[in-house]
């Protein structure tokens, strides 16, 4: 008992409350630092009655409302030690934080660990949702976070605030908690369906799929489909307003590479650009097409599968051109 009063007397020190914690690398435990407690406005109406109800005993010398008094007043002193203990000695640790594109949500995979023999009531994780659960004895609990993201590129988590007013809603205990963890956002692709520039590839034959269309026999369209090249679209078709289709050719190749330049991508800025590549990009993987990318200083040779796409589109993410 002694060691939690020295703890709360350490804990309302004034100047703690203008301090920003460092940012941390691994698990965190809920220290006396790390702790803070104030009053609630329930808190403070409470405070407001018992001097209420003193000033009355005082005036009628009433012995009945003089131990009403006193015994809100050892509810409120008896709070503080309560709330402050929902909180002290829980360790917090973030977990894996998948990249998301611009303009979704991130989910933090959060783990609140109890090491302790009390079970814990009332307890509350907060980034931009709140999420409120109980914790057993010696249990730990994963939750998950989101936060929102509007720019591409790295982006820090910011402070997690846990917290509780348990038990009676008088105190309101929180942690401030700052992760040095990010969060990887790619752009945001492009809504629109946009056809892949010219393979620049060549088949087992030695020529290019865009070069044999004029060798092969045209046998009919086709709806487009994410991975039709730019040379196969019916651009007559598409005039005439009956939407996108594309040309088939007999003995056409299945297997060309295509080269996802930056210079050939739709758009005047450079968002609407990675947007436009970020676009490619997912409908080459979903196509199951080999491909490779070319940004100003950057070069990814043709490949397929979850690495390259990822490896590919975290060259977007973080691409340093100028944002506009």
């Amino acid at each position: 008992m002694n060691a939690d009063l020295a703890s709360l007397k350490q804990g309302f020190g004034f100047g703690r409350f203008f301090r920003r914690g460092e940012s941390a690398s691994g698990p965190l435990e809920l220290t006396r630092r790390r702790v803070f407690i104030l009053p609630t406005q329930r808190g403070l109406s409470l405070v407001y009655t018992i001097v209420l109800l003193l000033l009355i005993a005082l005036i009628y010398n009433n012995n009945l409302v003089y131990g009403l008094a006193f015994f809100l007043a050892s509810l409120f002193f008896v709070s503080i030690l309560h709330t402050y203990r929902a909180l002290a000695g829980l360790v917090v640790k973030t977990g894996y934080a998948a990249p998301v594109f611009a303009g979704e949500s991130a989910g933090l995979s959060l783990t609140v660990s109890n090491p302790t023999d009390t079970r814990r009531y009332a307890l509350s994780a907060h980034l931009e949702n709140e999420s409120v659960f109980d914790l057993e004895a010696r249990q730990s609990k994963t939750l998950t976070l989101y936060m929102r993201t509007q720019q591409r590129g790295w982006h820090s988590i910011g402070a997690i605030t846990l917290a509780s007013h348990y038990p009676l809603g008088l105190f309101r205990a929180w942690s401030p908690l700052r992760f040095s963890d990010r969060i990887l956002v790619y752009p945001k692709p492009a809504r629109d369906v946009v056809p892949f520039p010219d393979a620049s590839g060549s088949d087992a034959a030695g020529q290019s799929v865009s070069d044999r269309g004029g060798q092969d026999d045209f046998i009919g369209t086709r709806e487009y489909q994410a991975g039709d090249l730019l040379r196969q679209i019916h651009w007559k078709a598409y005039a005439k307003g009956q939407g996108l289709l594309s040309k088939q050719y007999a003995g056409e190749s299945v297997g060309t590479e295509l080269w996802l330049d930056y210079g050939q991508a739709f758009g005047e800025r450079t968002e609407d650009r990675l947007s436009s590549l970020c676009r490619w990009i997912l409908d080459a993987d979903t196509a199951g097409l080999r491909y490779g990318l070319r940004l100003p200083g950057c070069r990814i040779p043709p490949d397929h599968g979850a690495s390259h796409r990822a490896r590919c589109l975290k060259a977007l993410a973080l691409f340093e051109g100028e944002r506009s």
